[in-house]
């Protein structure tokens, strides 16, 4: 490119800003459809005659659709080759479709197949996002990528609030949903180059993104990520239940109103941690940062695994919002350091490795986690989520000696 060509690039580029407002309003407009079966599976349940076990299969199916989608884009080299913003347009466009097709299951099965087209579409939309954040920062990636994940925590939060207010008809869910799906996609087009600090592109190689696993920042990276994403979906799942349980809320006449209530409060807490996460990894690097907040969410499972059953309702309640804020803070260093640990030519595969990596570790724990309540206890179920967070840690911590060697050096 010539130097006036250059220039007229610069100027023509929208501002770091602006963008990150793009990325995020994008990602969770199209995500928006990953939690449309939380808002629906109570009326599916009563309308297809739905067990517990089953209605599960619909939130799991996406968890698991994501994973081969992101297996598929990192095996394929596509999301190496192909432009953050078409991935994200396309990736939004089917996972609406697929979205929009269960209004015509007439049954479990059908809508499960829905689910994991869904969830394999949206493995074209998350990593992408990530990956185009990081092209449009240096300095402050990590808060960067902290307030897009913020954004997707709100999202996530969603359900609890339409819950607490009253119930919507579930077909007119899924409607508005997939229109704000693919809305989502058309805003990803917003992006018309990407940022100031774009990732090389290079011919697609079979099993190129597994090269990033030969970097043992990376593999420590991942290692982090998967112990807090066994802790994180579960959380979120399982948070509503635990707070039915508590005395204030159990012995409300609003029960379940009450319990979503206060799970929206503890869910989109979230979103603040995400932004102080990000704050923190910037200033005192990533893997400390993460080793912060998995301590703090670690924690917090622990102190609830000690005293559930014999806290007052306010600190069960304050130890949860406690625990929301911290769960998810972590989030976006991992992504971080991917993208500045990575071989460049090969972050895009690494990404969508990483988040098929910590995805099926949820698919485990949003089972288990009901399965142990139901045959043991709370206490139990909090003790073996508090397993991720300590893999974590001891992953983090083992990041933390290796760059004071290589400073040191």
């Amino acid at each position: 490119m010539s130097r006036d060509g250059h220039r007229a690039g610069e100027a023509t580029r929208m501002a770091p800003g602006v963008a990150l407002a793009v990325v995020a309003a994008s990602t969770l407009l199209s995500m928006s459809v990953w939690f449309s079966a939380s808002f629906v599976l109570p009326q599916l349940k009563r309308e297809w005659g739905l067990s517990p076990g089953s209605g599960a299969l619909l939130t799991v199916a996406v968890q698991l659709g994501f994973v081969v989608g992101a297996v598929s884009s990192a095996m394929s080299g596509l999301a190496d080759r192909v432009a953050n913003r078409l991935l994200m347009c396309g990736g939004a466009l089917g996972a609406a479709v697929a979205n929009l097709g269960v209004l015509l299951a007439d049954g479990l099965w059908p809508a499960v197949a829905l689910r994991l087209a869904t969830g394999f579409f949206l493995a074209a939309v998350y990593p992408p996002a990530l990956k185009e954040t990081a092209t449009w920062f240096r300095a402050g990636r990590g808060k960067a990528l902290g307030v897009m994940i913020g954004a997707l925590t709100v999202g996530s939060a969603l359900p609890h609030a339409v819950n607490a207010a009253g119930g919507v008809d579930w077909h007119l869910v899924i409607a508005v949903t997939s229109l704000m799906g693919a809305c989502g996609g058309a805003l990803a087009l917003a992006l018309r180059s990407p940022g100031p600090y774009p990732f090389p592109r290079r011919r697609v190689t079979v099993g190129g993104a597994l090269r990033s696993l030969r970097n043992r920042d990376v593999v420590l990276a991942d290692l982090g990520y998967v112990g807090h994403m066994w802790e994180l979906y579960a959380m979120w799942g399982t948070v509503a239940s635990l707070l039915a349980g508590v005395p204030l809320v159990a012995e409300s006449s609003r029960t379940d109103a009450l319990a979503s209530t206060f799970a929206f409060v503890c869910i989109g807490v979230g979103a603040i941690g995400c932004l102080v996460g990000g704050v923190l990894g910037d200033r005192w690097g990533r893997a400390s940062a993460a080793r912060i907040c998995l301590v703090c969410s670690g924690g917090a499972a622990l102190l609830l695994a000690a005293g559930v059953d014999a806290m007052p309702s306010g600190l069960v309640i304050a130890v949860c919002v406690f625990w929301g804020f911290w769960v998810v803070a972590d989030s976006a260093q991992f992504s971080a350091l991917v993208t500045e640990r990575a071989d460049p030519d090969y972050v895009g595969g690494a990404l969508s490795l990483q988040l098929a990596l910590g995805y099926s570790t949820t698919a485990l724990t949003l089972w288990g986690v009901p399965v142990l309540v139901e045959h043991t206890s709370w206490r139990v179920a909090l003790l073996v989520l508090a397993v991720g967070p300590a893999v974590g840690v001891a992953a983090m911590s083992r990041s933390i000696v290796r760059d004071r060697r290589a400073a040191s050096a």
